[in-house]
């Protein structure tokens, strides 16, 4: 069963994040904890790591804006 990769609650007021980059491919092998996409918001950018291990499937855009709970990509 794939594994969703959400948008997380950063700080306090944070009800969105722009997705500012990948850091892995589509498809790729990623491992638990493994840094997968950078995140800006409230003016700070962090990177987000993996919930788990498998294959990625990249849903998510650089560049857009997401709201905290959205699915940007699965890892199955």
């Amino acid at each position: 069963m794939a594994v969703q990769v959400t948008v997380p609650k950063i700080g306090f007021s944070m009800n969105e994040g722009m997705l500012a980059e990948w850091l892995v491919e589509d498809g790729a092998e990623v491992s638990e904890g493994q840094p997968l996409y950078a995140l800006e918001a409230d003016k700070s950018t962090n990177e987000v790591e993996s919930p788990a291990s498998g294959k990625i499937r990249i849903i998510g855009e650089v560049g857009e804006t997401y709201e905290v709970g959205a699915v940007i990509a699965e890892i199955g």
